[in-house]
């Protein structure tokens, strides 16, 4: 181990595994290593005797369960948009030849205490429950003007420059009701609070073409795809691309402790007596406790069934996004739910979550609105946990350090974090202009 690297990434989370990728293709020489003896880190994949240890101690699951190994349960259970940036940075690295994807069958909005299905063009803005008669037209207008904006064609602008005016004028001009605005900004353009709607518009436009366009990549019911057997894949994938690209991989060590070297620089990593020089480190918040500070909690339900969730068209695999407005809260909450479809459950089962930034201590009743709409549940665990953001100046000591998982059940917060640390550590971007049919999603079978 007494080599001198470019990079020591610590931990082997879903951000630290893209961004290790990322560097070792890029010509960089990286170690990675993990305290842990498993890959995923806080992101990890159990299976069922590993989710009953952890939540359950001792017990031991039912039998009717079925066998363990069957189970992958995501512990930052996310889905990814079929044409967003995760998508494109794993092709990017060409991951993706390690990867399956299977499209997701349905994304929901929870409006005024029943489950719809959400709108997304102009044509299904006119069949939606959601609406009445009269905001259905208006809404097909609103649709009509993103589908058709371009923002290098300045004649899709109708004379409205989305750069100064905000998302709230944007709507007001298109006359659109508050629970209209409600779904739009928070089950398509995807935001997880309310601001937006005091920032230019653009931004939101952007987003509801995203979710359109990866709508439409996989003519499915939904813009999402997800990997067969789960997000576990993803890390042991890019161990793979790692290797191939001379980066080394060592799990189950011990302490990892950064050394600083006189002025304060990350100069290396200790573990087992042994140091490993290098002059980058990346970690996630736990492996540099002093350089972070708490910015809140994400409460999560995991519930195992033995049906789909009710009202969603028998989906077996869905996102419902409860908009914050629609429960009196600060903040959305999510519900993701997949099953054998996807081959994280055996045959007949299906796993759901619910989760939540945190706003009281008690999670059980903070996330009943998502709990009840699930229906008739097996088995149901909570769980807590504490978000970190970094506090250190990357500049003056040479750490990287991410940002903890947030509630959202879609991964477009996560890669932003990962991007801009790649563009901190290197002084570079991602090219993100590839081919996305790279990334198909498998055949039904």
């Amino acid at each position: 181990m007494d080599e001198e690297y470019d990079v020591i990434v610590l931990g082997t989370g879903l951000k630290e595994c893209i961004l290790s990728g990322l560097l070792s293709v890029d010509g960089l020489k990286v170690l990675h290593m993990d305290r842990n003896d498993y890959y995923g880190g806080d992101s990890t994949s159990l299976n069922l005797n590993q989710l009953w240890k952890r939540f359950r101690g001792e017990e031991k699951p039912p039998a009717h369960l079925g066998s363990s190994k069957d189970y992958n349960v995501d512990m930052v259970p996310k889905f990814m948009m079929a044409n967003g940036t995760l998508v494109r940075t794993l092709i990017h690295t060409d991951v993706t030849k390690y990867l399956s994807f299977k499209a997701v069958d349905g994304s929901y909005v929870f409006s005024k205490g029943k489950i719809h299905k959400v709108p997304a063009t102009d044509m299904e803005a006119l069949k939606s429950p959601l609406m009445g008669i009269f905001e259905k037209r208006r809404a097909r207008n609103f649709f009509v003007y993103v589908q058709n904006y371009n923002e290098a064609d300045p004649v899709t602008h109708q004379g409205l420059d989305l750069t100064r005016i905000t998302t709230r004028e944007l709507i007001s001009k298109h006359g659109l009701s508050d629970d209209t605005v409600d779904f739009i900004g928070h089950a398509l353009a995807l935001h997880r609070d309310d601001r937006y709607l005091n920032e230019p518009a653009l931004d939101t436009v952007k987003r509801m073409k995203l979710y359109a366009e990866s709508l439409a990549r996989f003519q499915g019911g939904s813009p999402y795809i997800y990997p067969l057997y789960g997000l576990g894949e993803l890390p042991q994938a890019f161990a793979r691309l790692s290797a191939v690209y001379g980066g080394t991989y060592m799990l189950n060590k011990p302490e990892c402790k950064v050394e600083f070297d006189m002025e304060g620089k990350a100069c290396g990593v200790t573990s087992e007596g042994e140091t490993a020089k290098c002059k980058k480190v990346v970690c996630d918040p736990s492996y540099l406790p002093n350089k972070v500070r708490k910015i809140g909690k994400v409460a999560r339900a995991i519930a195992i069934m033995s049906h789909p969730i009710p009202n969603t068209n028998d989906s077996h695999s869905v996102q419902i996004i409860l908009p914050q407005k629609q429960l009196g809260r600060k903040s959305d909450m999510y519900v993701f739910c997949c099953s054998y479809t996807h081959n994280v459950a055996p045959k007949g089962n299906f796993i759901a979550f619910v989760s939540a930034e945190a706003e009281t201590d008690n999670p059980q009743s903070e996330l009943r609105p998502g709990i009840d709409l699930l229906g008739q549940v097996d088995e149901l665990f909570f769980d807590m946990y504490d978000r970190y953001e970094p506090v250190n100046e990357p500049s003056l000591d040479n750490c990287f350090v991410s940002t903890s998982y947030d509630a959202t059940t879609h991964f477009e917060t996560t890669v932003t974090d990962v991007l801009s640390m790649y563009t901190a550590i290197t002084g570079k971007t991602v090219d993100l202009s590839v081919d996305l049919s790279a990334a198909s999603a498998a055949e039904e079978y």
